[in-house]
């Protein structure tokens, strides 16, 4: 019995997830004790025992299954984010949610699974090869449909989150390198061109090197640098010309330290939480940062300072360590499998995994700018911790039927 459970579960990624749930409960605890706010952690309670249910319900839906509803589960999840920019509840300035009392569930958070399940379906096609101009357009607009009705909420931060697991996805199913700068220069540019002239031409120089380095076709090439160098000029030309007041926004959003008592407060604090932790932490609910809240709702999307400063620099490590180990046993399993619907399937739930550590612990340790990210399995929120719970009960049901063709 016990060789069959170790043959069909995959023990390593749900005994890591279950850790890292265990900690984000603690720390939920810790971050609410002193708030006011304990009905946050009742509630997240509620959600990660909902949350179990739904992995364990993916796990065990049929392979097959999964496969041929890929599509349609897609479709229903594009109608519920067209129909959240009707009926859907304004919060913090963006219409994302439906709202059922005071609760409500985000369809941009639901719809990550479902678009990772429809590109599965369309690239394990035998007829598709992402190496066509045609196939890899068909493979983005996949992705960027969803972003488009993200975007009109506008929920930023979300449909960041779908743009940087593409690369990895159109790599893994065999997308060609140029391909795939082609896709990544300009949105580099993009940033790059937000951040000063000098991280421009950097990206610049750098983008022409690597062109270059491909020994692709020239003419093809050229083309598509020169599109990337026009974007970054245009950036700059177009910030030239807005209001002063929208100027701010950007410079803020770039760098929070100029504005310290507004926008950019969490991230100070949360950089101070974190600092002033040291080695071994302050101890359970000692951390003075979070306990004199100083960090408003730091129990969502600033989550990781609370560990970072009641256990430390070893306390945030283990998280991370966790993270790794689930982003590892993740690309394991995608090299593992034999169908290439499960493995690309697998390999897009490493690549959205990552993409939200990334920005959210960036976020935290000021290293990047505060776009509303949470961290899975640690932060508030019930939308967030069902989609990151089925996405393990789609990475084990992969690793179940890893012998399927």
């Amino acid at each position: 019995m016990d060789t069959l459970l170790k043959e069909k579960l995959d023990i390593p990624t749900l005994s890591i997830v279950l850790l890292l749930v265990i900690i984000g409960l603690i720390s939920m605890y810790s971050a609410t004790y002193d708030a006011g706010a304990s009905y946050y952690f009742q509630r997240q309670l509620l959600w990660t025992g909902i949350g179990l249910l739904l992995m364990v319900s993916v796990m065990l839906v049929p392979f097959r299954t999964l496969q041929l509803f890929s599509f349609p589960v897609y479709v229903v999840s594009l109608a519920f984010l067209l129909g959240v920019l009707v009926l859907g509840k304004t919060v913090a300035g963006a219409k994302s949610w439906y709202g059922f009392g005071t609760m409500g569930l985000q369809p941009a958070e639901f719809a990550k699974p479902a678009t990772l399940l429809a590109l599965a379906a369309y690239l394990s096609q035998r007829h598709v090869n992402v190496r066509r101009l045609k196939d890899l357009s068909i493979a983005l607009s996949i992705v960027l449909l969803p972003v488009a009705l993200i975007v009109a909420q506008p929920d930023l931060g979300t449909a960041i989150i779908y743009l940087g697991m593409i690369i990895p996805i159109l790599y893994w199913a065999g997308a060609s390198t140029f391909f795939l700068l082609a896709i990544v220069a300009p949105a580099a540019a993009v940033i790059a061109a937000l951040f000063g002239t000098t991280a421009f031409v950097v990206v610049a120089i750098l983008t022409f090197i690597l062109f270059f380095a491909l020994r692709e076709n020239r003419f093809v090439s050229a083309i598509v640098f020169s599109i990337t160098v026009l974007i970054g000029i245009s950036v700059q030309f177009i910030y030239g010309k807005l209001q002063p007041y929208q100027q701010k926004r950007i410079v803020t959003f770039l760098n929070p330290e100029a504005d310290p008592l507004g926008a950019g407060y969490n991230v100070i604090q949360s950089k101070i939480a974190i600092g002033s932790g040291g080695i071994f932490g302050k101890g359970f609910l000692h951390g003075t940062q979070t306990q004199l809240n100083f960090i408003p709702a730091q129990w969502t999307d600033f989550i990781f300072c609370v560990p970072g400063e009641e256990f430390g620099f070893f306390g945030a490590l283990l998280i991370l360590l966790l993270l790794a180990g689930l982003l590892i046993r993740g690309v394991q399993v995608a090299s593992m499998v034999k169908n290439d619907y499960a493995s690309i399937v697998a390999i897009g739930i490493v690549s959205t995994f990552a993409v939200h550590i990334t920005v959210n612990i960036g976020m935290s340790m000021g290293l990047l700018p505060v776009i509303g990210v949470p961290l899975p399995f640690l932060s508030y929120g019930g939308s967030g911790l069902f989609t990151s719970m089925m996405m393990v009960g789609l990475l084990v049901n992969m690793y179940m039927n890893r012998k399927e063709y």
